[in-house]
């Protein structure tokens, strides 16, 4: 059985078919209705960053299943499987046209891109070697937010990367946030939101609740259309742009 990638896809928004490598040399990004599928933290390293600048740090970072949660270890090993790494969000020291900047990038395919401890440890860091170095930090979210199978150790983390952000506003660092497919719950809700500067890929999927709560909790009413999204968030002005993949770099 050949391991040969297909010549083909077909897009999750507009059903249409595409050749796969005109899809990924338009940065996973359907040329024909726009729709941004999910990057891993490496692609989204590669595209962002100057080539070969990023350094990565604490990447031997792992839970130890502090509440010994059942099948939390399994659900670990199958992150690790999926992306390489031991938990769903990846940092380091890097440059972006020529200027050197703290980043942390996460990746969905690790448990849903939640935050527990290690996430939460890794994004504080993120801002305090910012602080540090004086210097700004670039964070990438891509979550379901808070991780469940480490309890309150996992909530803490929202209260510490908030605490984080308030030392790289009083030190008068840039932080910069973009929220990517989904941002949601517990990162929402502390250090994505806290950024100086928040952009957004077009029709992320960005809110607290889910949509099923949130439906619910409106007393009947419906819904926009194009509620819990990046767009529903600019304009009503929780995000300062909506930018296209393509223009994120130039952006930032």
């Amino acid at each position: 059985m050949s391991n040969k990638p297909d010549a083909f896809l077909r897009c999750e928004g507009c059903k249409k078919v595409l050749f796969s490598k005109e899809f990924v040399k338009n940065l996973r990004v359907c040329p024909n209705c726009g729709h941004h599928y999910r990057l891993s933290a490496d692609e989204r390293i590669e595209i962002t960053f100057d080539e070969g600048s990023f350094v990565e740090l604490d990447a031997d970072m792992k839970s130890e299943d502090p509440l010994q949660f059942p099948e939390y270890a399994e659900k670990l090993a199958r992150g690790f499987a999926s992306t390489g790494r031991n938990d769903s969000v990846v940092r380091g020291m890097a440059k972006l046209g020529g200027f050197p900047v703290s980043a942390a990038v996460a990746d969905f395919r690790f448990m849903g891109g939640s935050m527990g401890s290690v996430a939460g440890e890794k994004i504080t860091r993120t801002l305090e070697t910012a602080i540090d170095e004086r210097i700004p930090a670039v964070i990438f979210t891509a979550t379901g937010g808070a991780r469940m199978q480490e309890g309150l150790l996992s909530l803490m983390q929202m209260a510490k990367t908030s605490a984080a952000c308030r030392k790289a506003y009083d030190a008068g660092v840039p932080y910069i946030c973009v929220f990517t497919d989904p941002t949601m719950a517990g990162v929402l809700a502390s250090y994505a939101s806290l950024a100086d500067v928040i952009l957004a890929e077009p029709k992320a999927l960005v809110g607290f609740a889910g949509a099923r709560v949130a439906a619910q909790s409106s007393g009947g009413q419906k819904l926009p259309d194009n509620f819990q999204t990046s767009e529903f968030a600019y304009e009503h002005g929780m995000i300062d742009a909506v930018v296209q993949r393509k223009d994120v770099r130039a952006t930032l």
